[in-house]
């Protein structure tokens, strides 16, 4: 299978190889990598080692006894091309003998990659590995040119790892592996600037999604393709997401599916659902921690506790709020009709989601560079403004800092419509109301963003599809 993107990270994990290669008092690296199931942090570890020319092992654990997983890490370790990999074979009594015979093993005189992957099942069902890892690390492993991959996909746990409270606390330097962005996915599937957005926001970046994604293809095209049969991917990736990585006490299928239609506060989200307001909250705390519900507050030089909930992930976001409700269609081989029930839905869903990514592309572009509308350092943050009866909704608030910031370097708007670009009176709804923001003044610049290219007009600066995909490059 081809490897598309990931060019930053893979320079990322070089780095620090080569910091181990290049040795000193203390070679030894660690990485603390996390991201959620299906982001593809074991295909890119993967690729990382193959190109490197140096012995690895790489280890990934089940959800099986301690006992079994030392030895599937027994036939790790003899499986690999590490020097003297053989004498492994007296078979280690427990993971703090493995630990201590592996670090051994490790050549003194040149780089080595050891990976451990899904880390949390063994902090899970080996007792007392996080203290033995440590130890070993300390005593042996970090004195040699080895550069260790510790890898998982439960978020809370991987950050857990480098608390204070814990063994290895700041023995390992914490990586998020995000999904692909929407570069890496116009160019894995030949799409305009527009079509990469769209297919950025049905896939959520996933990448074994992104390459079903039929190159030069608009959405009805995939959708066609996708729906044909009820065991794809597209289709059943997030209901075992729903089903499988989120514990029973979230109540993640009912939470999520009550905000997946866009932001919603906590008094919106517990009408939806028949659960107390104790419960909620400690869902909606236990989501964020996973990194699948954001919490956001409005952005300006006021503190405000008009708190919204977001899904973070915009596959499961369409997943839950326009294909699992036609489901029952494609099960029974009507694929066709449940593409057209989407596709009616798509523009207004498509109008709220791509929000958080016009967001995150401006954080990276604006301000920009030789432009005289924006002061460099007010336009570092960027998030939204709305009142609690939304008389006031602002999609854009570049400031100097989140969540309270001490100046407003810009607001702004996004029309993100089929075709039509942005109009007079879209700058005029927005010049309405933004004196409203604490923070702003009459002098604060406006910005619009469209998905069809505009002409500049009152705007300080017009942003389309073309500048927000290449703010990822």
């Amino acid at each position: 299978m081809e490897f598309f993107g990931r060019q930053n990270e893979l320079a990322r994990l070089g780095r620090w190889y080569s910091a181990a290669e290049r040795g000193g008092g203390s070679p030894g690296q660690c990485l603390i990598i996390r991201g959620r199931r299906r982001v593809g942090k074991s295909r890119l570890i993967d690729e990382f080692v193959r190109g490197l020319d140096a012995p690895s092992v790489f280890f990934t654990a089940s959800n099986l006894s301690a006992s079994q997983e030392l030895q599937n890490f027994t036939q790790a370790v003899l499986g690999s091309d590490l020097p003297d990999a053989a004498s492994f074979g007296t078979a280690p009594t427990s993971w703090d003998n493995a630990l201590r015979m592996l670090a051994q093993l490790l050549p003194a005189d040149r780089p080595s990659v050891v990976v451990i992957d899904e880390l949390p099942y063994l902090t899970r069902h080996v007792e007392g590995f996080e203290g033995s890892l440590q130890t070993v690390w300390d005593r042996i492993m970090s004195r040699k040119p080895v550069l260790l991959l510790l890898v998982g996909s439960d978020l809370s746990i991987m950050q857990a790892l480098n608390t204070y409270e814990r063994p290895f606390y700041q023995r390992g330097n914490p990586v998020l592996i995000e999904p692909l962005t929407v570069a890496d996915v116009q160019e894995m599937a030949d799409l305009s600037p527009a079509q990469a957005i769209d297919a950025r926001l049905v896939t959520g970046g996933m990448p074994r999604l992104c390459l079903q994604w039929p190159r030069g293809a608009n959405l009805e095209r995939f959708l066609e393709q996708a729906l044909a049969d009820p065991a794809d991917p597209f289709i059943t990736s997030g209901e075992l997401a729903i089903g499988g990585e989120f514990p029973a006490d979230t109540f993640a299928p009912q939470v999520l599916s009550a905000i997946a239609s866009g932001e919603r506060t906590f008094t919106s989200t517990l009408a939806d659902i028949d659960v107390s307001r104790m419960t909620l909250s400690r869902s909606l705390t236990k989501l964020a921690e996973k990194g699948i519900v954001a919490a956001e507050t409005p952005l300006s030089v006021k503190p405000s506790r008009e708190t919204r909930y977001r899904i973070t992930d915009s596959y499961l976001r369409f997943w839950l709020h326009l294909l699992q409700p036609v489901l029952g269609m494609v099960q029974r081989g009507r694929g066709d009709r449940a593409a057209r029930r989407i596709l009616a839905g798509w523009p207004a869903w498509r109008g709220r989601a791509v929000e958080p990514l016009v967001r995150e592309s401006l954080a990276r572009l604006v301000p920009d560079e030789g432009a005289d509308w924006s002061d460099p350092d007010a336009a570092v943050e960027v998030g939204g403004y709305w009142t609690r009866s939304n008389d006031v909704e602002i999609d854009l608030v570049g400031a100097d800092r989140a969540p309270i910031a001490k100046r407003i370097g810009y607001l702004g708007s996004v029309k993100w419509h089929e075709t039509a670009p942005l109009a007079r009176k879209d700058f005029a709804a927005l010049a309405a109301v933004a004196a409203r923001v604490p923070g702003a003044t009459e002098e604060t610049p406006l910005i619009g963003v469209s998905r069809a290219r505009s002409e500049l007009g009152p705007w300080s600066a017009v942003y389309s599809a073309q500048e927000l995909v290449n703010a990822w490059r």
